[in-house]
């Protein structure tokens, strides 16, 4: 990859072509650190990432092979995390105080707390912000400052098997366009869930009992941005949190959602949907487009046994008095400094890095995964080569249109980490619980106000 000229006049202070043009006047309104010494010193860069993709390890290669072309002396060292056990390693190394350089992630005021994450702003050129089409630059921001470096820009919702959807008479186009409420996804649940001829049972939804995911799509469909609001008031203490409760309640008690769900894996949840025993699953993306033609091709194939299946990018249902909205977040690079601090230098070398990983280039990500871009650069090189099918790319654009982010980014680091705090102690086992039938609604919605009064003093 070809690193922008004004990067390299900023940053980097290892090639002779940097000291050779750095009289060059930076633009106006550029507030880029001076360029460093050109020391031309060996270094490494660590980066921690994971698989965003079938084919982003190739990707990976790549993008560092292209890098090492223009900056020979900076070694990458990569290393590739699974989502299962990816985090709590990541956690354990900034608790020691020793995080790898670049860490893939959504930016989180857990990290600014520690101390050890990167403020951004002062090596962002003018040239590589204004790269970064409207909006997307914010995703990578806590309380307006630059923590991270936006991949992709995700969206979180539900995804279906057409078969089955219209078996049952569902007019998923309009669902597409229109989304579904709360009562009308349980009328139609019903009507997806019944027993197979081979006595096995077919559910109108599965989802995972292991993750916040859940909770989270359901919550921001009842009208609650977050646990808290962009200030940081606790909000789970009004019936907008009980409705929420009492809907996923009716969703286990009307069979809907299989008795086993709180146990449940993701792999097993999209499994199901793989199997034909769940007709809608919680969470899709729009990359299951791509996953589900390439396990098709390999149906045809005969590497794989199963049925051959057409997906559907549906909307997560909402409240019957809130708007449907889809929960959207940045992912990309996250730049770290370790207790033992390498030094200014070796931080541009690591800028230098992220801005590789995240450039035109890069956008192969959002292109394999059918999201919307996040940088100019990358929607002009990949134009035109989209894999997403028109009727599920046409339902992503629609669903931009309401969007909601986490509210993290607008708090200040203390009420970033009770929120975290909140998330894992209270929300998970309190949902898990529910799921599992141990909790009535109630029960939960009085839980979440004590817990809320205890943590957040309100």
């Amino acid at each position: 990859m070809k690193v922008s000229k004004l990067l390299a006049l900023t940053l980097a202070g290892s090639l002779v072509v940097v000291s050779a043009c750095s009289k060059t006047e930076q633009p106006k309104g550029d507030t880029a650190a001076p360029p460093a010494k050109d020391d031309n010193k060996p270094d490494v860069v660590k980066v921690w990432t994971y698989p965003v993709h079938l084919d982003y390890e190739k990707d990976l290669k790549e993008l560092v092979a292209d890098f090492n072309k223009q900056y020979p002396h900076i070694k990458v060292e990569t290393e590739m995390l699974s989502w299962a056990e990816g985090p709590k390693k990541f956690d354990v190394a900034l608790n020691a105080g020793d995080p790898p350089d670049l860490y893939y992630h959504a930016v989180s005021g857990h990290y600014v707390n520690t101390g050890l994450a990167i403020q951004l702003d002062k090596y962002l050129t003018q040239e590589i912000k204004d790269d970064y089409l409207p909006g997307t630059l914010e995703l990578g921001k806590i309380q307006g400052k630059q923590y991270g470096l936006p991949l992709t820009q995700g969206q979180w919702a539900w995804g279906g098997n057409k078969r089955i959807l219209e078996e049952a008479g569902v007019d998923w186009k309009k669902i597409q366009e229109k989304g579904w409420t709360w009562s009308e996804f349980i009328e139609i649940g019903k009507k997806l869930t019944k027993k197979l001829p081979d006595g096995s049972m077919q559910y109108g939804l599965a989802t995972d009992g292991t993750s916040l995911d859940f909770s989270q799509m359901i919550t921001k469909n009842a009208g609650l941005v977050e646990v808290v609001d962009a200030k940081g008031n606790f909000i789970w203490n009004d019936n907008k949190i009980l409705d929420s409760l009492k809907f996923i309640d009716t969703l286990m008690k009307e069979g809907i959602m299989p008795k086993e769900t709180g146990a449940l894996s993701p792999q097993q949840r999209t499994q199901m949907l793989y199997d034909g025993k769940a007709a809608v699953i919680s969470k899709a993306l729009p990359y299951y487009d791509t996953i589900i033609a390439n396990r098709n091709k390999d149906i045809d194939a005969g590497k794989v046994k199963g049925e051959k299946i057409d997906y559907i990018y549906l909307p997560v249902p909402h409240h019957e008095s809130a708007p449907g909205k889809t929960y959207v977040m940045g992912e990309g690079y996250v730049m770290f400094k370790q207790k033992n601090d390498k030094g200014e230098q070796h931080a541009k070398n690591a800028f230098l890095v992220m801005e590789a990983l995240s450039g035109a280039k890069a956008g192969n990500s959002s292109n394999e995964l059918n999201l919307p871009f996040v940088r100019k650069s990358q929607a002009k090189l990949f134009e035109g080569k989209s894999k997403a099918t028109p009727h599920n790319w046409a339902a992503a654009q629609n669903f931009t249109k309401s969007t909601v982010t986490s509210i993290e980014s607008e708090l200040d680091v203390d009420k970033s980490t009770k929120l975290k705090q909140f998330q894992e102690q209270v929300q998970k086992p309190a949902f898990q619980a529910l799921l599992a039938g141990e909790k009535k609604p109630e029960q939960i919605a009085e839980e979440f106000k004590a817990k809320g009064k205890q943590i957040f003093g309100q």
